[in-house]
């Protein structure tokens, strides 16, 4: 009886972890869906806390990074984004800045940034790709691609969307929003700024350029 009752105890003991499991799988999955499916499955997975630091979940094996973003503070519903690892400091330092609700006060904390020196910069030529909306059936995709600094004349991109495909957005203007964006949705105040961005926006008109400092 004694030996029974072990191996029952023990197959519960090395079932639960796979009950556990449940969950975490979904989180990953979720978190993926913003991934590109060419760098999906070797890409990591981290999930950010109160704090904005964040936990490694799911530790890939390319340079891709993905997180889930619904529901934080300041954050849309449903938001999930991948980028580069290179830029996990400056995606914590976003979340930080977007987690304030006053606009006033978001644009000043970011212009101090600027101003300081502490604004973390992107990586250069890195991709951040955001899928969000009110749930994931009605979530859009953006992709912005980090140019800090870019110029119509260091690019040879037009500063208008007017050719009908990519360009500088706010080239000139560094403070500007994204009013002017393909899926013509306002950017939330604050959220952008100072570093150029090539922006292309899935499921909308003509890829388009963005120089900002959200990403």
């Amino acid at each position: 009886m004694t030996r029974l009752a072990f191996a029952v105890f023990g197959a519960l003991v090395l079932s639960t972890p796979a009950w556990a499991q449940a969950p975490a799988d979904a989180a990953v999955e979720k978190a993926l869906l913003a991934a590109p499916e060419n760098m999906k499955k070797d890409a990591t997975v981290v999930v950010f806390k109160p704090d904005f630091s964040y936990d490694t979940v799911k530790k890939g094996t390319n340079t891709m990074v993905c997180f889930d973003r619904s529901g934080l503070p300041g954050q849309q519903p449903f938001s999930v984004e991948c980028t580069s690892l290179v830029n996990l400091p400056r995606v914590a330092q976003n979340l930080k800045f977007e987690a304030e609700p006053d606009r006033t006060k978001r644009q000043a904390a970011l212009d101090a940034a600027e101003k300081d020196g502490s604004r973390i910069k992107p990586e250069y030529g890195s991709v951040w790709i955001r899928m969000q909306g009110k749930d994931k059936d009605t979530a859009r995709t953006h992709m912005t691609v980090a140019m800090p600094g870019a110029t119509t004349q260091s690019t040879g991109l037009p500063d208008n969307p007017k050719q009908g495909g990519i360009w500088i957005m706010n080239a000139t203007d560094l403070h500007a929003d994204e009013a002017a964006a393909p899926d013509r949705q306002r950017a939330r105040p604050g959220l952008f700024g100072h570093a150029g961005h090539a922006r292309a926006t899935r499921g909308a008109k003509p890829t388009n350029v963005r120089r900002d400092d959200h990403r």
